[in-house]
């Protein structure tokens, strides 16, 4: 067996979806196929790529230096037969972005990679609105998110791929009666005021409302929230009530940062983009920023790397 791109294509798919199934889904080949195909580039590399965990699946060591590798050797791949940057006439890539730390990253690192290209960055809350703009032709690409079981819908004329799969943490008041808790367990949390963001088209807070319904409750106050985290994180540091939050996000004073028991809540993040408007070298060097971006932010956020270290640990432990 020799590796070829699709082989690559394969195994960045799974690093970005975070599961086997999902990777499938979004190639368009089934699970059963996918599976095959990574053991057989894992008997070819010799060491396995992915270790499995209760979300899914992660990279392990071996195996995110070969996807860092593949996704160089792809991004080289799509820009054979394009001229040099100097050659061609400057674009402007439209992008619209829901709620995402990773944005700022993204973008930076979008701009050294392509000085050619002008980004227009439009901040849209919700992924069904984002894929409006997409389908419209409003925009060009876009950074959406969608849940577990409930991907992002469009029609043929956009396209999507995973960027990272992450759970879902609570942020607490550095004061609550759960801080001392490594993890929280969302039963314990039904008697806290809640602050959730609004309808985002693509499953939220329907999965907010099912996990809750799961764990045997209903919030009982609820503070629709849709703005700046310093002011959220200020609320919850008053004790005003508690809030689900990305699990990279930095705490102000007297805001802790917790994971929930269970993982019961995942987001993913995925590029989406118009194929007609936007070419593979660029999305593939968006992806890769998207990503660097991510590791960036999970390097600040020590209450992830705890949580990844101890989870992913105790799985390997029970050869899951």
């Amino acid at each position: 067996m020799e590796l070829e791109l699709r082989h690559l294509r394969v195994v960045c798919a799974i690093a970005d979806a975070g599961s086997v199934g999902r990777a499938a889904a979004q190639l368009g080949y089934s699970q059963p196929a996918v599976s095959t195909q990574l053991r057989r580039i894992e008997r070819h590399l010799g060491e396995p790529l992915f270790e499995r965990g209760p979300g899914g699946v992660r990279p392990t060591r071996y195996g995110a230096e070969v996807v860092e590798q593949a996704r160089d050797v792809l991004a080289r791949a799509a820009a054979i037969g394009h001229r040099p940057a100097a050659a061609r006439a400057r674009r402007t890539l439209r992008v619209a972005a829901t709620n995402s730390p990773m944005l700022s990253g993204t973008v930076s690192r979008v701009r050294a990679r392509l000085p050619e290209l002008t980004l227009a960055v439009t901040s849209v809350y919700a992924s069904s609105r984002i894929v409006e703009l997409l389908e419209d032709g409003a925009v060009d690409a876009a950074i959406a998110a969608d849940y577990p079981g409930m991907e992002l819908r469009h029609s043929a004329a956009v396209r999507h791929r995973g960027i990272v799969t992450e759970p879902t943490f609570v942020a607490l008041p550095a004061r609550h009666r759960l801080r001392p808790s490594p993890q929280v367990r969302l039963a314990d949390l039904a008697e806290d005021a809640w602050f959730v963001t609004p309808d985002d088209g693509a499953g939220w807070p329907e999965v907010f409302y099912d996990a809750c319904a799961a764990a045997g409750f209903r919030p009982r106050t609820v503070h629709e929230w849709l703005g700046d985290q310093t002011q959220l994180q200020s609320m919850i540091a008053d004790g005003l009530g508690v809030s689900l939050v990305q699990p990279t996000l930095r705490p102000i004073p007297h805001v802790v940062v917790k994971p929930l028991d269970g993982s019961p809540l995942w987001c993913r993040y995925v590029l989406a983009w118009r194929p007609d408007t936007v070419t593979d070298d660029v999305v593939e060097t968006v992806v890769r920023s998207a990503t660097d971006a991510y590791r960036d932010l999970v390097a600040q956020a020590p209450h992830l790397r705890t949580w990844a270290s101890r989870t992913w640990s105790a799985a390997g432990t029970q050869g899951t």
